[in-house]
């Protein structure tokens, strides 16, 4: 197969977010303080590993992000992520997750990435979405798991 000369490595990279909820149905975003999504609300999250399994990486992700342990996944969204190919050489493969909560309080271990945790109603959501969250809750409202989103 011929490698896409708009891309600047011709990987396609592997994204996990985890849509943690609570008894409340409150949903646990952080706002993200590096260069990709800056000043945006997020799931806990991160790139899938060699070797690792999709609800590996969530369990990994949300405990090094947030001190939380989270055993219980379910799949909710897959979205192909293409719109950004021509402008900055990216192609991800976002997959979500619903991770069962069972208590405790979110904590700041990677303040580099993010400032704060903050529980949200699904009712009551903040502005500015990181994408990817933004697409992983309009397809779980709306019941579909897998999206395309190319550039035009």
């Amino acid at each position: 197969m011929k490698k896409n000369s708009l891309v600047s490595d011709g990987r396609v990279r592997v994204g996990v977010g985890v849509m943690v909820v609570n008894d409340s149905c409150e949903v646990l975003l952080g706002l993200r303080k590096s260069s990709h999504g800056m000043g945006d609300w997020s799931f806990p999250g991160g790139h899938l590993e060699f070797g690792e399994t999709v609800f590996e990486t969530a369990r990994r992700e949300v405990a090094e992000e947030t001190g939380l342990v989270i055993d219980q996944f379910e799949l909710v969204s897959v979205c192909d992520e293409m719109r950004y190919i021509k402008t900055d050489g990216k192609h991800y493969l976002n997959v979500s997750v619903l991770g069962v909560y069972s208590g405790g309080e979110p904590q700041v271990l990677e303040p580099q990435k993010c400032s704060q945790w903050q529980w949200f109603s699904v009712d009551a959501l903040p502005e500015h979405l990181f994408e990817a969250t933004s697409v992983t809750i309009r397809n779980y409202a709306d019941g579909v798991v897998y999206r395309e989103m190319k550039s035009v």
